[in-house]
């Protein structure tokens, strides 16, 4: 499949795009650090070409033997540093000219950009100015009459530059240095890069033609529905006149709402490689900062850069993390800051002043947190309900998903259609993937049927161990746990289709029973009281044969308990309490305390949990003492096999009654019982 492939407004592939590279960015981006590097080459530059050269070093015997008593000297400035007198020697332009020691390298010399004359060469003198004036003085007593001693000039020199850097510059460059390190530090990377100036700008990630997204529609397999409703509003960015000229108006929003994995964002990806417009891409916690207004701050310039682009579209994955109903954790404290940012969002897509040409499309998994303000008409005019894929649809995933993989062989892609129910898009590529894995683990130059048939029991199951240690009793409990569940699921209408049956530990279980049910819109109470018979099965099992019970039941009591609660509490199919729920699909009970029943109806419920639980256990247990010569005859086949399928069922207890009821449904959860 060809990703750079383009459709029309028909759906049908249209005309190939190339790719386009992304042009960089002209111009650089400011740095704080560009400052301080300027300020201190300038400091070092100051230095070295503004300080005037001392000369050559001497001591002061051979100034005094070469240049003094010769009378070469033109004059001596002196000035103090520390604990010596440090003296400059001019000599004259004469004895300069004629006298080899007076030349110098001019290469190492400093460089004088003033036309004053430096001095040649300097000594120094330990202690103060009076130290030098006795030592020139004694040097001087025996010259001849008539020539004049020469004496020094005394200055106070210091570095005002260096001074001025050293007390003032350096100081201020740390203390600001040291801020801008911490505010990196606190800010996790925010606002571009870090930088603090820009904390406040979106973080939206911007498509155009610059930089195309090459995922169309074409790679989204599944997904009719949503993609017809997310493509006609990629069609009103591309053709308005169409639906304008009938008097509509271009929706607001459109939220994508599913479970995990079922191909949201990937929709949206879609969208960004069909639509000829602008696309920013962004996630809610990029509006969530440490810093208060940060996040209305980056509402306003991402609406302010998408309003500028228009007509463009703005993709918010994960949008519950803005987008809580207000006013909910009044108890543990509200965040001001998370409902600062959604008012601004509320404002920003259907305020006073409301930004036209923008759609704003926005994905989660928790619309049931949503700010009811959010989800009216005018702001998200459309909710998209992206459910778990039919078997049809998931042929088609798989038709996608393996196209890349090197295969042994035609893979039957309905057969491991039906083999992955309620399994999501995510899942399946999870599958495909996991199948490469375990072809390439036992060194195969191929990927087979096998394969994806051990990634699927890798995946709902659990790693197989191979090394557990399992006394042969218990390896007879197991055994005998899960032949239970077999033998119940195989004599009951309505219980899930077996596949196989093990006793091979994976995960957290020592052995699993996997089914196959069917995926039925409604559920009646008699269907669902099958299934809890069908869990019991495998307590009922050790009952039977046992006259004990154990702990390895932890799961299936854990499902048929949630079943159970489910048909009393929620879906109103107990007589006794009659046809009341108190499920509440708001989620408003969640941060209530008080239970929406009295005492007596928690009484009550909890006795008719208990008598539902109870009445089909006692159901597998008679099953069971009808059946036990094959419950048994399984069991010793399961102990020696250690993982049996539905042919072998078939041997044992011949064909299952309602096997033409069990397969007029389609494929439903794969469900692993612990033992």
């Amino acid at each position: 499949m060809n990703d750079n492939q383009n459709t029309n407004e028909n759906g049908k592939p249209g005309k190939k795009l190339p790719n386009i590279p992304k042009k960089p960015q002209k111009g650089s981006k400011f740095n704080i650090f560009w400052v301080y590097a300027a300020i201190i080459i300038a400091i070092v530059a100051a230095q070295f070409f503004f300080t005037s050269d001392s000369g050559k070093k001497v001591t002061y015997e051979t100034f005094e033997s070469q240049m003094l008593l010769p009378g070469d000297v033109d004059k001596i400035v002196a000035y103090q540093t520390e604990d010596l007198v440090k003296a400059e020697v001019y000599i004259n332009k004469d004895s300069l000219a004629k006298k080899a020691i007076y030349k110098t390298d001019k290469s190492k010399s400093a460089i004088n950009l003033s036309n004053t004359p430096t001095p040649t060469v300097y000594f120094e003198v330990g202690g103060k100015f009076s130290d030098l004036a006795a030592k020139l003085k004694e040097s001087q007593a025996s010259l001849p009459a008539g020539r004049k001693a020469i004496s020094f000039q005394a200055e106070n020199r210091s570095n005002p530059l260096a001074s001025w850097f050293l007390s003032i510059i350096l100081p201020v460059l740390l203390l600001i240095g040291f801020w801008i390190f911490m505010m990196r530090r606190m800010g996790g990377g925010a606002g571009g890069g870090g930088q603090i100036f820009s904390i406040g700008k979106s973080k939206a990630t911007l498509f155009d033609k610059e930089s195309q997204v090459n995922i169309t529609f074409n790679d989204v397999a599944g997904l009719e529905e949503a993609k017809t409703e997310v493509m006609e509003i990629v069609d009103f960015l591309k053709n308005p006149k169409k639906y304008t000229d009938l008097g509509g108006k271009i929706p607001k929003g459109a939220l994508l709402v599913g479970s995990p994995g079922t191909g949201k964002t990937l929709l949206a990806k879609a969208v960004a490689g069909e639509a000829q417009v602008p696309f920013f891409s962004l996630s809610g916690s990029d509006f969530v900062e440490m810093f208060v207004g940060v996040g209305a701050s980056r509402v306003r310039d991402l609406f302010k850069q998408a309003k500028d682009k228009s007509p463009c579209i703005i993709f918010i994955d994960e949008i519950d993390a803005i987008g809580r109903a207000r006013g909910k954790n009044g108890v543990m404290g509200g965040n001001d800051e998370r409902e600062n940012t959604l008012n601004q969002l509320l404002v920003e897509m259907d305020g006073f002043g409301t930004n036209t040409h923008v759609i704003i499309l926005a994905a989660t998994n928790r619309a049931d947190v949503l700010d009811k303000a959010l989800l009216r008409a005018g702001r998200f005019d459309r909710q998209i309900y992206v459910d778990l894929p039919d078997v049809i649809e998931r042929k088609q995933i798989f038709e996608v998903h393996i196209t890349p993989l090197k295969k042994s062989e035609e893979l039957d892609t309905e057969f491991l259609a039906k083999q992955t129910p309620g399994f999501s898009g995510a899942d399946i590529a999870n599958v495909c993937n996991e199948a490469a894995l375990i072809a390439a683990r036992k060194n195969k130059t191929a990927v087979d049927k096998q394969d994806f048939l051990d990634a699927v029991d890798r995946i709902v199951g659990g790693l197989e161990k191979k090394n557990k240690i399992i006394t042969p009793s218990e390896k007879r409990a197991i055994a005998i746990h899960e032949a239970g569940h077999a033998t119940v699921s195989w004599l009951l209408e309505h219980a899930a289709p077996l596949v196989k049956v093990t006793i091979v530990p994976r995960g957290q279980s020592l052995g699993a029973a996997w089914y196959l049910p069917e995926e039925r819109l409604i559920v009646r109470p008699h269907q669902m009281l099958d299934e809890m018979c069908a869990t019991m099965g495998g307590r009922a099992a050790e009952k039977v044969m046992f006259d004990t019970i154990s702990t390895g039941a932890l799961s299936d009591l854990e499902k048929v308990n949630k079943q159970a609660r489910a048909m009393v509490t929620i879906y109103g199919l107990n007589e006794k309490l009659g046809n009341i729920t108190y499920y509440d699909s708001s989620g408003q009970n969640e941060y209530n305390f008080s239970k929406p029943y009295s005492e007596d109806t928690a009484l009550t419920i909890d006795r008719e949990i208990s008598a539902l639980i109870e009445g089909q256990y006692q159901r597998a247990i008679s099953l069971l003492q009808e059946n036990k010569d094959k419950l048994i005859q399984l069991a010793d086949i399961l102990i020696e096999k250690e993982v049996l399928f539905k042919d072998d069922l078939e041997v044992i207890f011949g064909k299952r009654l309602f096997e033409a009821q069990g397969e007029s449904g389609t494929p439903g959860h794969i469900t692993p019982v612990e033992a």
